[in-house]
């Protein structure tokens, strides 16, 4: 019977392979094709004096779509924001932004300062809004964020609510996902823009890291990183290692049996069959006018059932200095 085992094992990863082989190539050949239509929409637009940034994926619940996002006023960055949301009912062209969704925590506390790029899954009859979160820079004599290069780090939380209006309450739990303590690590410094993904069996909670061992220069070197759990508020094993280098707003989304991704530092469509392994067999689709911090219209988020749904529209973002706002783009065939 020991016999066997070799040839029957080598048959199985000679097949499996192939398979991917066959089905990289094909990736590689449909999303070589297309291109990003974008049209300006209403209600969340450009707004003088007004930052809106970092779209979630778009989910629909009774014939809405929901989006959250980072807002901002008199600022350009999302360290000094808070989390609001808009809703759609003509596939996110007009929007009626809601209102604020979660604003900072409380004193002293990881998010204390400001909560930004979020995003969010359906799970067990409840909307789960991922977050990160950042706190007054330790140390500062007036208690202000420095956005410094070594103490000023940041987490990922979790919000929960029966209904994608709220009210969202914070988990006891939080934050859910922490840096790394060794300072060598790609996630040592930074870890944030949840993506989730229910596979498996497992809610699996992508995200970007930068390290401490970069400094100044860490946002060149962010690298995506992911993490499991059998329940969607934790505890959350980390992989480990990074999957994707050159990945600041990274977009992903269920393609074929697999996990496709847009980095945006790279400019390009990485594929993963196995959802970790992005560069083995490497896809390397190169996008122009790629969109900006985006997030996909994700029906799986809300129906776990649905799988492969491939990457056809979505909200990202325009940069605009301190008034930077939201679009819409569209993915069209050449």
């Amino acid at each position: 019977m020991k016999l066997l085992i070799v040839p029957i094992l080598s048959l199985y990863l000679l097949s499996f392979f192939f398979v991917n082989g066959q089905e990289t190539a094909l990736i590689r050949e449909k999303y070589s094709k297309i291109e990003f239509k974008y049209n300006k929409i209403d209600g969340i637009g450009h707004e003088k004096g007004c930052t809106r940034r970092d779209p979630s994926d778009v989910i629909r619940h009774e014939g809405t779509y929901y989006l959250y996002y980072t807002k901002v006023y008199g600022k350009s960055s999302g360290y000094w924001g808070t989390l609001w949301y808009a809703t759609s009912i003509d596939e996110g062209f007009t929007w009626k932004e809601k209102g604020e969704i979660l604003g900072v925590g409380k004193k002293n506390a990881f998010d204390s300062q400001a909560t930004f790029t979020p995003n969010i899954i359906y799970a067990n009859e409840r909307y789960y809004l991922y977050y990160t979160g950042v706190k007054p820079t330790p140390a500062n004599e007036n208690g202000e964020f420095e956005n410094n290069s070594s103490t000023d780090i940041t987490s990922i939380g979790i919000a929960v609510s029966f209904a994608p209006d709220g009210p969202f309450k914070r988990i006891r739990g939080n934050p859910v996902l922490k840096i790394s303590i060794e300072p060598e690590k790609f996630d040592s410094y930074r870890v944030d823009d949840a993506v989730l993904l229910y596979r498996n069996g497992l809610y699996w909670l992508y995200y970007k890291g930068r390290s401490r061992s970069h400094g100044v220069g860490g946002p060149g070197h962010t690298q995506m990183g992911v993490a499991y759990s059998k329940k969607p508020e934790g505890p959350f094993i980390k992989y480990g290692k990074p999957l994707l280098p050159e990945s600041h707003e990274v977009m992903l989304w269920q393609e074929g049996y697999g996990v496709a991704a847009l980095a945006s530092i790279s400019n390009s469509i990485e594929y993963a069959a196995d959802g970790i392994d992005f560069l083995g067999n490497k896809l390397g689709v190169e996008v122009k006018n790629r969109p900006n911090a985006p997030g996909v219209y994700r029906p799986d988020l809300t129906n776990p059932g649905i799988t492969g749904e491939g990457l056809k529209w979505g909200i990202s973002m325009v940069h605009n200095g301190s008034e930077s706002y939201l679009i819409r783009y569209n993915v069209v065939m050449k």
